[in-house]
């Protein structure tokens, strides 16, 4: 059986590779996982491609392009959550763990206030170049195709590890923890150099706070991660639950004008 590549359907349907798996994740394309990778099988993925193109061909293309899922049109993880009791869950959890916790989008803007900071990532995010490069990180956690969590290195050198949100059939953003020393931290005075570099403060800055984070022995590291996507299905599900509660609402609104 012929498989293609994500590379090769984000060309297919001229939408970007993240829309690609959150496709295949949702059910919304033929694919199988091999691995940490997602494969498609080629015929199915024909008669797919057929069965949504009306002719003339250019522009159905055109209009793929132009909404590359059916509900782009969906209000952002923001808008949807009761930012004040969320912050009062993640504050407890991140308290209840030792770790730094944050709700972002997509995109690894922060949703929430971050809890619980280590006295590094505290310092270092005071500096607002700082600040971008931490939202680096977490987009970077979004692009990873293994929904799995675990752990990974952060730009400040520090271990960080995500768990999606997911709202119907969309991944509409990430429960992230850090904060968390890796095996080999503190790092040399010359890693440290090129981190401070990286994130535009000074190496003395990194030096006085660098024992200042979270250090997990490898039995609470995986107590994270196993308690991580089970807070994430809470967000996800407080989303549902108030999703629900406003449509009953406006029925009753509906009803009342009649």
């Amino acid at each position: 059986m012929e498989m293609l590549t994500a590379k090769e359907i984000e060309e297919m349907l001229q939408v970007d590779r993240s829309t690609v798996y959150r496709m295949a994740e949702a059910g919304r394309l033929p694919a199988i996982k091999v691995g940490k990778q997602w494969r498609f099988p080629a015929d199915e993925m024909s008669n797919w491609f057929e069965m949504r193109m009306a002719p003339p061909l250019p522009p159905a293309r055109s209009a793929i392009r132009a909404t590359p899922v059916a509900d782009s049109q969906s209000p952002p993880l923001a808008g949807l959550l009761p930012l004040a009791c969320v912050q009062l869950i993640q504050n407890s959890f991140a308290d209840l763990l030792g770790v730094m916790m944050v709700i972002t989008d997509m995109e690894g803007a922060p949703i929430t206030e971050v809890s619980n900071p280590c006295g590094l990532f505290a310092s270092v995010s005071e500096q607002p170049d700082a600040v971008r490069k931490c939202v680096d990180s977490w987009h970077d956690l979004a692009t990873d195709i293994d929904l799995t969590a675990q752990f990974k290195l952060s730009h400040l050198g520090l271990l960080c590890a995500r768990s999606m949100i997911r709202v119907g059939a969309e991944l509409k953003g990430m429960l992230i923890v850090g904060g968390i020393a890796p095996d080999a931290w503190p790092p040399s005075a010359a890693e440290l150099e090129k981190i401070a570099a990286r994130f535009h403060v000074p190496p003395t800055l990194l030096m006085e706070r660098r024992d200042d984070v979270y250090w997990l022995d490898d039995g609470r590291k995986e107590q994270v991660l196993n308690f991580l996507p089970r807070i994430a299905n809470i967000i996800a599900h407080i989303v549902d639950e108030r999703k629900a509660l406003v449509n009953r609402l406006e029925a009753i609104a509906s009803l009342t004008q009649l």
